[in-house]
């Protein structure tokens, strides 16, 4: 049962109040978990300024230098902290108090995203500093894809949190879609400086809105008898974990993929967008349209409840094939249809993915599981580097009919040799 007092912000929270069984499996039951949806309302604002700083800065870079290579940099620093630091991520959640890790987060951001702001404002902004400050925005993505996430199993339960996380790719996916209409809208009416300041904004409402949860309680606060093992012997013991657990590898596997080979793209749809004299508006309807149909996707996930499995790898393969319009046909119109049901097949991947990995090990090893699948997506900024490094050399649209075709058959294979994830429901 759900109270309606909440505790005192910054206590201990009694544990989680998850829905009865009575109360439903609908797409938004998790919402009814004590403090779930203020958790999920801060990280939708969050994945917002997220898109919306990454948007900023793909735009920022190819307006200064017109190179498929710089921009794709933009991502691949951006994306780079969850290859090195995912599993350092999990220890970090496993071990600390979650709450106060994410509030320092978005505390942190709200300083450096204003600099930027003033740079754009005198004038001053140049391309390298773009890419430093994408680090930052990264770091942050590994603590709200280790911590913030992590947390949520503590609020919702295991009965729920296949549903609360196709919520969390729902507001990711939305994220998406309006931080590259906010971000385009702004920049062609207002300019760079102003949209770093409506993101500047959005975290303040986010660290008011994370102040009000409690800290949840976690079966694996108290220390083991011995005593609490090193911080490193907790980052080791996430390695050692993974080859007993053939589902994660499995899980894991398709994920290198698919970020590697078909996700890589957001930074360059600033490449492609220009050969059809897209304004900036344009191009982030482009980038929203891959939002909104990951939208879609991961509220049929959340709504109809199918074999988590068969939808993870199914809609990855099936984005790599829909995505081939943006690339092949020089079109408007096309290129936003193609992003769009790309996004709606990767919707049913990304909606999916986190509750795999997270049922798919033990409840003390969760924030590192987290970790292992924040390194599996940290495939995306090297797919990234390599993708614009292609680009560079043979144009955008075919080095994305490469990379997209090259990760279907990769995936196909992946699953041909280890399957375990299609039997996971």
């Amino acid at each position: 049962m759900t109270t309606t007092e909440p505790p005192r912000a910054g206590a201990a929270d009694p544990g989680p109040s998850i829905p009865a069984p009575g109360q439903g499996r609908g797409a938004f039951a998790s919402l009814r978990a004590r403090h779930f949806p203020k958790v999920w309302a801060a990280g939708w604002i969050w994945n917002i300024g997220r898109w919306a700083m990454g948007f900023l800065g793909a735009y920022v870079a190819n307006d200064l230098t017109d190179s498929p290579r710089l921009v794709q940099l933009t991502g691949t620093f951006m994306w780079g902290p969850l290859l090195f630091a995912g599993l350092i991520g999990g220890a970090v959640s496993d071990r600390f108090d979650r709450r106060r890790v994410v509030l320092a987060q978005l505390t942190l951001m709200i300083p450096l995203t204003s600099l930027m702001g003033v740079l754009a404002l005198r004038d001053q902004l140049r391309v390298w500093m773009i890419y430093p400050f994408m680090v930052a925005v990264g770091i942050g993505w590994v603590v709200d894809m280790t911590v913030r996430r992590a947390m949520i199993y503590d609020l919702v339960g295991a009965e729920h949190v296949t549903g609360a996380m196709a919520l969390e790719m729902l507001s990711s996916a939305a994220g998406l879609a309006m931080g590259a209409l906010i971000g385009g809208a702004v920049i062609q009416t207002l300019g760079v400086g102003p949209a770093y300041f409506v993101v500047v904004g959005g975290l303040v409402v986010a660290v008011a809105i994370m102040w009000r949860v409690p800290s949840p309680a976690r079966t694996t606060e108290a220390a083991p008898a011995g005593g609490r093992p090193s911080f490193l012997s907790t980052v080791a013991d996430g390695f050692r974990a993974l080859p007993a657990n053939p589902a994660l590898v499995s899980i894991l596997g398709v994920t290198v993929f698919v970020d590697f080979f078909h996700f890589s793209f957001t930074p360059i749809i600033q490449v492609i967008a220009k050969r059809v004299d897209a304004t900036p508006s344009m191009t982030g309807l482009i980038a929203a349209a891959t939002g909104l149909g990951m939208m879609i996707g991961s509220y049929w996930v959340a709504a109809r409840r199918p074999h988590a499995g068969k939808a993870y790898v199914f809609g990855s393969m099936a984005a790599c094939l829909l995505i081939l319009g943006l690339a092949t046909v020089a079109s408007y119109p096309v290129i936003v249809a193609s992003a769009f049901t790309a996004g709606l097949a990767m919707g049913l991947f990304g909606s999916t993915q986190t509750a795999l990995a997270i049922t798919s090990t033990s409840d003390e090893m969760r924030g590192r599981a987290m970790g292992l699948l924040s390194m599996a997506i940290g495939a995306l900024p090297v797919g990234m580097y390599a993708l614009g490094e292609l680009a560079q050399e043979v144009g955008a649209p075919t080095a994305l009919v490469v990379f997209n075709l090259t990760g279907l058959a990769g995936i196909a294979i992946w699953v041909k040799l280890r399957p375990e994830v299609l039997s996971i429901r």
